[in-house]
């Protein structure tokens, strides 16, 4: 069984989107879908209602690695997808991870393409089909074997933010064989939209780079509210 974690904090509307897409074109498999809610979420997601297939959940603590490890916690899938609210993945996505899994591989990444007509942004996805300095970025959705998660000890609850390159580190660290599926998923281009291409880009690049130089994650989190507007 392949366990799909949705970390969310006030997604409603992308949750009413994304979830019978996912229960649309999945239903010749064995997927369950964990929606976890951030404990400040304050809109409407706990009252979701969708099938047997979908459990909607609430974390007792802040962060998207808690919450995500607390969506590990309850999953019952031998392969985990963390996969975000405002991203739409395609169609075969189930079908991709089981075969990747299949063949050797004990974690893996989506390439993806933004819902905007920018040329701009189709260059910065463009680079989502191979590995790169921005590779494991949250965008591109982990999936990984239970039992390797499990080994790499999950998410860092520490990590208030870039939790995905984090455990993306630990995983080329410890040489787990990976795969970038280049079967694109479709990413919202909001954040562009609120703020500019370039703003977005300049500021992506100083948080990787005090990132890899190990600052700590709560001051990289300061610098990138200040930054960068929020977009819900």
């Amino acid at each position: 069984m392949v366990s799909i974690i949705i970390p969310a904090h006030n997604e409603e509307q992308n949750l009413q989107k994304l979830v019978p897409h996912i229960l649309s074109r999945s239903t010749n498999h064995d997927f369950e879908i964990i929606i976890v809610l951030s404990a400040t979420n304050n809109d409407s997601s706990h009252q979701l209602k969708f099938n047997e297939k979908v459990t909607v959940i609430s974390s007792l603590s802040k962060g998207r690695a808690v919450q995500m490890n607390y969506g590990a916690k309850v999953a019952r899938g031998s392969i985990l997808a963390f996969l975000h609210a405002d991203v739409i993945p395609p169609d075969d996505f189930v079908t991709d991870m089981n075969k990747a899994i299949s063949n050797g591989f004990l974690a893996g990444f989506f390439s993806y393409r933004f819902d905007s007509p920018s040329r701009l942004l189709a260059i910065n996805a463009s680079f989502t089909s191979n590995d790169g300095i921005f590779t494991g970025g949250g965008d591109q959705c982990l999936f990984i074997q239970r039992a390797t998660f499990e080994k790499l000890g999950g998410f860092d609850d520490s990590q208030v933010i870039m939790e995905d390159f984090e455990i993306f580190r630990r995983i080329k660290g410890n040489q787990i064989p990976y795969k970038i599926i280049k079967n694109d998923l479709l990413v919202s281009a909001r954040k562009y939209d609120r703020n500019s291409y370039l703003k977005v880009n300049l500021s992506n690049l100083v948080l990787l780079i005090l990132f890899k130089f190990h600052f700590p994650s709560q001051k990289i989190k300061t610098l990138h509210n200040f930054l960068i507007r929020p977009v819900s």
